[in-house]
Order: structure tokens, then C-alpha cells, then sequence
């Protein structure tokens, strides 16, 4: 039950992040975002770990500020595999990432 409360506050949280961040958008209305929750919680659970080790001397060389730029890469990459979620450019990416994580983080502490 813990994790399908954890899932639903992922998917408020993408809800969020679309309907805050310019340069995000989302076409196909919920079925979409629901997809988008579920890749975002694939992707932090299994990708993002691997590829935080081995991007680990970069992200030491930059105090972590890598770690960041890394977030953003797969969250735009969500716009790849997701068919009608379109992030903008980096920068949107960025944003979305951000405060994608923040509301994540802020749901799941209630929970």
C-alpha cells in the first residue's frame, strides 16, 4: 500500500511540474502523466544510481553540481520515451528536474 501512496504522490508531483514549469508540456492528458509518473520512478530507481557511480569523479570535480545536469539529461530523455511529453530544451529540462525532485521529496515526507 506504501508504494502505490508513493506512486500517486509522484503523479501529483509530475501534474505539478507540468502545469508550473513554461517549456513543459503534456499531450494526452492524464494517461500521459500517469506514464510519465511511472517512467520517472523507473528511471530514479534504476538509472539514475548506475549512472551516479559512474559519473561520480565528475560530479566530486564539480561539488556535485553535476549531479544536477544529470537529473536534467534524464528528465529530458523522458521526452523520448514518452510519447506526448515535450520538454523544450535544457533549460526547461533543468526547471523541471528541479522541481520535479523538490515536489517528490516534499509529498513523500508527508506520506
Amino acid at each position: 500500500m506504501h508504494t502505490v501512496l508513493k506512486y500517486l504522490g509522484t503523479i501529483a508531483a509530475v501534474f505539478l511540474t507540468v502545469n508550473i514549469v513554461p517549456g513543459i508540456t503534456v499531450e494526452g492528458g492524464w494517461l500521459t502523466v500517469l506514464l510519465v509518473a511511472l517512467v520517472w520512478s523507473v528511471i530514479t530507481m534504476v538509472i539514475r544510481p548506475v549512472l551516479g557511480i559512474l559519473t561520480l569523479p565528475i560530479t566530486l570535480i564539480t561539488f556535485g553540481l553535476f549531479s544536477l545536469v544529470l537529473n536534467a539529461l534524464l528528465f529530458w530523455a523522458m521526452s523520448v520515451v514518452v510519447p506526448g511529453f515535450v520538454v523544450a530544451g535544457f533549460i526547461p529540462a533543468l526547471f523541471g528536474a528541479l522541481v520535479l525532485s523538490i515536489f517528490t521529496w516534499l509529498i513523500h515526507q508527508i506520506l
